[in-house]
């Protein structure tokens, strides 16, 4: 379980002159006093520090060559701070709400985004919503990346964030998403598994030994470079659009980790152009169906326009 709360991932290899020596002491000195030894300590009692592998003890000592992967996650004394950003609400009743998510918003506290996230915003908003001890994530039953848009859900009791969490995992939330991508992919099922990058730790990546992974994706539109599309997903791994498109061999436009460099700088995208557009479950509490729509952003149908003047999903944009 506590795997699941990472979120930055970094890879070390033991060198020579380390050899010998403890590990929460070579880690507090090659991140340059950034972090505390006490800090990697709550880490490695977490078991979110492997030694090749294996989860170790703090007092582990280290040998040339060891491989020293680090997943990072919030320290209990982390503090959640209320702050006064706006929220686009869509929906909200006692138990739950729904947002439209603007790229660039973090959905919760994580290294390098401690402040500025969606949770803090949620604290702001929802003064009563209930703290567990060692969460960083209060209300939230699902993510979307930084540079994702889109539909986003919350909730504000514990009973409603755990039942919600249910509906999830047990994939009885529909969800479709819209994309620019880069050439045009072919439609139909994706049935990829996908885990850790052999080599790229902080990238994921379609490989045998990863978890199963099904998207469902179909072309709406399409010019000689780019494509409209709109991708469905029957399971939730993380970075599964992003890396299920890379796998068609159409990767999404303005993407930094799976997509192609040259082609964002052409079109000045500072990230992907992927939205979360549609979210249709039944409501844990009251067991209405609910359906959320929600149109691409102004970045996306300027494209799509170019892609399909005749598209249903153009509108004015300023």
């Amino acid at each position: 379980m506590a795997n699941s709360y990472g979120e930055e991932v970094d890879l070390l290899i033991i060198s020579e002159d380390e050899v010998g020596e403890r590990l929460d002491k070579v880690l507090a000195r090659r991140f340059n006093a950034k972090y505390s030894r006490t800090y990697f300590q709550f880490l490695i009692d977490k078991h979110l520090i492997l030694v090749n592998g294996i989860a170790v003890k703090k007092r582990t000592l280290l040998q040339e060559g060891d491989e020293v992967e680090v997943q990072f996650l919030a320290s209990p004394e982390s503090n959640l701070m209320p702050e006064n950003i706006p929220l686009s609400i869509l929906y909200e009743d006692e138990h739950l709400l729904v947002i439209n998510k603007p790229a660039g918003m973090v959905v919760h506290p994580a290294p390098g985004n401690w402040s500025g996230t969606f949770v803090n915003a949620l604290l702001y908003y929802c003064q009563k919503l209930p703290l567990l001890p060692d969460t960083i994530r209060p209300g939230i039953v699902h993510r979307l990346d930084k540079g994702t848009s889109g539909l986003l859900v919350a909730a504000k009791t514990l009973e409603t964030q755990q039942k919600l969490i249910e509906l999830f995992a047990s994939r009885k939330v529909y969800k479709a998403y819209l994309a620019i991508c880069i050439g045009r992919p072919a439609d139909g099922e994706i049935q990829a598994p996908i885990g850790r990058h052999p080599i790229h730790r902080k990238q994921m990546a379609v490989i045998p030994t990863g978890k199963p992974a099904i998207s469902f994706c179909k072309t709406l539109g399409w010019s000689d470079k780019l494509s409209f599309v709109q991708i469905e997903i029957a399971t939730g791994r993380t970075h599964q659009i992003r890396v299920h498109m890379k796998y068609r061999g159409s990767p999404i436009l303005g993407d930094p980790l799976y997509g192609q460099i040259s082609l964002n700088q052409y079109y000045s995208v500072p990230h992907q152009l992927l939205h979360a557009a549609v979210l249709r479950f039944q409501h844990p509490i009251s067991l209405e169906n609910l359906e959320f729509c929600t149109p691409p952003p102004p970045e996306m149908v300027r494209l799509i326009k170019k892609i399909d003047p005749k598209s249903p999903y153009i509108r004015d944009v300023e």
